[in-house]
């Protein structure tokens, strides 16, 4: 298993992230995916990953958004051979000790393809955010769920765990959305492709260090795009509709014949 954390400036938090986690889930090798930071957290990177065979490092040219850092740590895992992959946040919000739990629900055998890491399903919680933040997210979230008719509570959250396989078919075409909005893009393909989703219950710690990433570019996009996808179910549902309704009028007027 690969934990793929992304980082721009998170020299501050980044090694207490990762302490945390190797001591959360021994077994699993990081990847810090870093978009050039001009903090230096790329090098600091490099100097856990001396100190620890499990920590690898992927350096970026520049800040191109979190879904390419993604993209770029998950075919490098794919490339390596690992079963399954990680997204996890470098800036403690994520905590690591709540990961063996999404690791459950991922198991063997019966386990779900996608697990999310969920702050608003019964038992999920967050921590130090002001009252506009949660209720952005809270609102950004309800939009998905009702304007793409998706059974997921927690569509945008960035602490998951993928089976390997199954995200490569997501991959399959090639995906365009660059903020937070890569997250609902694969909840919403894993979904129509038919794919096990379970959503885990964790507490979000608002980070202590750095600044938060969101911006009002990132919010257009997911606002832009999502709307865009639910007119183009919408579209395509109508359209299976009158499909059939036009099939079983045929049946039977054959019948009737």
């Amino acid at each position: 298993m690969c934990v793929c954390i992304p980082t721009y400036q998170e020299r501050d938090s980044l090694p207490g992230v990762v302490r945390r986690l190797r001591t959360a889930v021994p077994l699993a090798d990081v990847l810090v995916i870093d978009d050039n930071s001009p903090d230096g957290t790329g090098a600091l990177a490099e100097e856990l990953g001396a100190a620890d065979p499990q920590v690898r490092v992927l350096h970026r040219q520049a800040k191109e958004g979190l879904g390419p850092a993604y993209l770029a740590g998950f075919a490098w895992a794919a490339d390596h051979g690992y079963d399954a992959v990680v997204e996890m946040d470098a800036d403690g919000s994520h905590r690591p000790e709540e990961l063996p739990a999404l690791l459950a629900a991922a198991g063997d055998g019966e386990g779900a393809d996608l697990v999310i890491g969920s702050r608003w399903v019964d038992g999920g919680s967050v921590h130090r955010w002001p009252l506009h933040r949660k209720g952005l997210s809270v609102g950004a979230n309800t939009y998905v769920r009702l304007a793409l008719g998706i059974p997921v509570r927690d569509a945008t959250a960035g602490f998951r765990v993928y089976r390997l396989p199954q995200l490569a078919s997501l991959l399959a075409t090639p995906v365009a959305s660059q903020g937070y909005c890569f997250q609902v893009d694969l909840t919403l393909r894993a979904v129509d492709a038919g794919l096990t989703v379970r959503e885990v219950p964790i507490a979000f710690v608002e980070r202590a260090e750095g600044a938060s990433k969101m911006t009002d570019a990132i919010v257009r996009e997911a606002v832009v795009r999502v709307g865009r996808w639910a007119w183009e179910r919408r579209t395509r549902q109508v359209r299976e509709h009158l499909v059939r309704r036009d099939r079983s009028r045929w049946h039977h007027l054959e019948e009737a014949t």
